[in-house]
């Protein structure tokens, strides 16, 4: 009873409050992302220079996730059995550094040690990369502990400013330095090193923020962690690794495989298509980030039954949001290369957008199933069948891209979530009996097939793509309250719908 009472008023009170100020601070990200992304990246840089910020942060991001060495997840895990205000949550703010600490001494000297494979790997297609190797190197320190302070903030139950620090700060002072070397007052040297510290400046800034928040003391007591705790959260933390390996590779491969086998330019403009589909996965942020604790929370108690009524609420109004946004982006995908400047050269991604807004849509649906997993006892199972995907995303890149190029870069991420999700999904269900399908998944998903084949059949009004946009959207979103409020797709929504309509 006692889970079932912390479960309700934290997810109607913080979890409501945080997520909804989240989501906010989300779209107010996206939307400078968007116009910076649209109008600024597209006019100033050209796709090589934008093909080599990704290839830098995506080289970085994954280094940086093998240093953590598993430090979010098993933050998120154990928390619980650390959490006490009045003991300074028994040293575990330590705990927290130290494993990524260690981690970054280990990966970056393997990051230089392996420096002429690494650089092998693009120096045909994407040569620019290997002059800008060490810059990488700077970046990996930066985001391991970014993140590390960003998991702490998210454990006290406190998203919204380092949400604002990573959506709106980060991308306001990009804009400031696509500027300055837009009007030639940073060399490209001058842009590479200031785009790296941007990340420095936003590890500060949250570091800042948690010491306001929560204790920030190095002091511990080993003899907290006894022998049984340090057993788990050790064996915990091997396999996290074991499966990071394989799961972050996963997540990272496409680009790298265009940028080695197509080049720098094809990566800019796969990257352009890959911010459009990525929007989708921006409500889910939130929601996973305030409902992982809980979660955890849930299977530390044993209540199976609670922590996947909240798997089937996040689960639901993830791809509602994600599903409606889909919609939105793919009625509006010519207007959108339409208007941005060099369209025609970034048109070539359409359908890149397509099969990764698939993939956003399948992930954020069924991605909270891998949370409750990664906190349960049966955590290992993740790495059965991590290794197995890696190599067969390694196999439908080699297989599509040379046939399809950057769509089939794409889909081969889609088929590999798709089987990555669905595999995840029976475990989820025989393991921790999570079903996360209910009746308004399917409503939902009848309403955004009816919305696309009515936006097929709507003529068209007019041939400028501003005022395309506005009409197609208009009738579209209209139609969409009216069914979802007749549906009845969610009882929440339904609820706020009945509100505003009144």
């Amino acid at each position: 009873m006692f889970i079932f009472a912390y479960l309700k008023e934290v997810l109607m009170g913080i979890v409501i409050r945080q997520s909804i100020k989240g989501t906010f601070v989300n779209y107010v990200g996206a939307f400078i992302g968007f116009l910076t992304t649209m109008f600024v990246v597209t006019k100033f840089l050209k796709p090589e220079e934008i093909g080599l910020t990704k290839v830098i942060y995506e080289v970085s991001f994954l280094f940086a996730s093998l240093a953590q060495l598993g430090t979010s997840a098993s933050a998120m895990r154990f928390f619980p059995y650390f959490r006490d205000p009045e003991k300074n949550n028994n040293g575990f703010f330590f705990y927290l550094l130290l494993m990524p600490s260690v981690g970054t001494v280990i990966f970056l000297s393997l990051y230089y040690l392996f420096r002429d494979p690494i650089t092998d790997f693009f120096i045909h297609n994407s040569s620019l990369f290997v002059d800008y190797y060490n810059y990488a190197g700077i970046l990996i320190v930066f985001l391991v502990f970014w993140i590390v302070f960003e998991t702490y903030s998210n454990l006290l139950m406190r998203i919204v400013v380092p949400k604002l620090i990573r959506e709106v700060g980060v991308r306001l002072m990009l804009v400031a330095i696509y500027f300055l070397y837009a009007f030639h007052y940073l060399n490209l040297n001058g842009f590479v090193m200031a785009y790296v510290f941007v990340y420095g400046i936003a590890l500060v800034l949250t570091l800042l923020y948690v010491s306001r928040i929560g204790t920030l003391s190095l002091k511990h007591d080993f003899s907290f962690v006894n022998k049984p705790l340090r057993i788990k959260i050790l064996k915990y933390t091997l396999f996290l690794i074991a499966g990071a390996l394989g799961g972050t590779i996963i997540n990272q491969l496409d680009i790298f495989m265009v940028s080695s086998q197509m080049g720098l330019s094809f990566t800019g403009i796969y990257t352009i298509a890959f911010y459009m589909a990525a929007v989708i996965e921006m409500p889910a942020r939130s929601m996973t980030a305030i409902s992982s604790p809980i979660a955890a929370a849930a299977l530390k108690e044993g209540d199976l039954a609670k922590a996947n009524e909240l798997y089937k609420k996040v689960s639901l109004h993830q791809f509602i949001a994600g599903s409606t946004l889909f919609l939105f982006i793919w009625i509006n995908i010519d207007n959108i290369f339409a208007i941005i400047p060099n369209g025609t050269t970034y048109e070539a991604g359409k359908w890149v957008v397509f099969f990764i807004a698939l993939s956003k849509l399948v992930s954020v649906t069924f991605g909270f199933g891998g949370t409750l997993i990664s906190f349960s006892r049966y955590y290992y199972w993740g790495l059965y069948f991590t290794f197995f995907l890696t190599g067969l995303t390694i196999y439908t890149n080699y297989l599509l891209i040379p046939r399809l190029g950057m769509t089939g870069a794409a889909l081969a991420t889609f088929i590999t979530c798709l089987i990555s999700y669905s595999w995840q999904q029976w475990i989820v269900l025989k393991k921790v009996k999570g079903n996360p399908y209910t009746i308004g998944i399917v409503k939902q998903s009848f309403l955004i097939l009816f919305l696309l084949g009515v936006d097929i059949i709507l003529p068209s009004w007019s041939s400028n793509p501003f005022v395309d946009i506005f009409y197609r959207t208009s009738v579209i979103i209209l139609l969409w309250i009216y069914l979802t409020y007749r549906l009845k797709i969610s009882d929440e929504m339904s609820l706020l719908l009945r509100k505003y309509i009144k």
